[in-house]
């Protein structure tokens, strides 16, 4: 591979070595990337910060519910030529008119490599990566209202999230390379924590971290706070000049740390924390 076709990471952006590995696996295999992690590890940032590394423009495709796959190839706008045919408007006597594109038509078209981001596929229907198959693999899909073959003029780079909310099939998962982003353990964090604060006190930090990790080992959370949440939290601590010393427990005792709102994200848990809180004083 060329030097501009490797991803070595960037200034905004901590990835560590088995991470960078895996984009350039994907890269020389040809075949798209399939990032898991949970939520927060910054899968869909990566796709962002990979592009930027290979100077390459970037397609996004946020998949929902009701997604499906054909919106990514094109649609057929019916109803305006049902429409434009009423009032004589002469646009429908060409169907191209009402061929809408979709990002995998655009990335196949597009005059330089792209890099494609479907995000989130595993919120879709069972059998939306199953219809996305014969397109990945070849690049290429037929437009039969135009009788037309779109071929890819450039491979892109495709990247692909999934939180894991629902296993993927796997005819798909055989097409993929695939990596887990683990939860970044205390040095990678105090990494990707100095990105986003350099000035940040090195004892205000130390301790955040311990609270947060602390938080995040409590068993029975029903979400555990993520990076993008410390990150939050953080942003809160120095926004209100909180101390480290009001972070850190004399006794040693479990405390509820200050705006937890920014880690704790629903009811359960915060109760859940505060009883631990109340047993913790009580076993002193």
């Amino acid at each position: 591979m060329h030097q501009d076709t490797r991803f070595e990471g960037s200034s905004s952006y901590v990835a560590t070595d088995d991470l960078k590995l895996a984009v350039n696996a994907a890269l020389a295999l040809q075949r798209p990337l399939l990032i898991k992690g949970e939520p927060g590890t910054g899968k869909t940032m990566l796709a962002e910060e990979v592009a930027a590394a290979l100077q390459r423009p970037l397609l996004q495709w946020h998949i929902k519910s009701t997604t499906k796959a054909q919106q990514g190839l094109y649609e057929y706008d019916a109803v305006s030529r049902l429409r434009d045919s009423q009032l004589g408007d002469e646009r429908v006597k060409d169907i191209h008119n009402y061929i809408v594109k979709g990002v995998l038509w655009q990335a196949f078209t597009a005059e330089t490599p792209q890099v494609l981001l479907i995000d989130e596929i595993d919120k879709a229907d069972i059998e939306f990566p199953n219809d996305l198959l014969r397109e990945l693999d070849r690049m290429e899909f037929y437009v039969y209202e135009t009788r037309e073959m779109v071929r890819a003029l450039h491979r892109p780079l495709v990247i692909i999230t999934s939180n894991n909310e629902k296993e993927l099939p796997d005819a798909f998962l055989r097409r993929c390379f695939f990596h887990y982003i683990r939860f970044p353990d205390k040095d990678t964090m105090q990494k990707i924590v100095e990105v986003h604060f350099p000035q940040l006190k090195r004892d205000l930090l130390a301790q955040a971290l311990e609270t947060f990790y602390n938080v995040r080992d409590i068993p029975g959370l029903k979400k555990k706070p993520s990076t993008s949440e410390l990150i939050d939290w953080l942003k809160l601590l120095l926004a209100e000049d909180i101390p480290a010393e009001v972070l850190h427990s004399k006794d040693g005792k479990t405390a509820i740390p200050p705006l937890h709102g920014a880690l704790l994200k629903n009811e359960q848990d915060v109760h859940l924390f505060e009883r631990l809180v109340f047993m913790s004083r009580n076993n002193r």
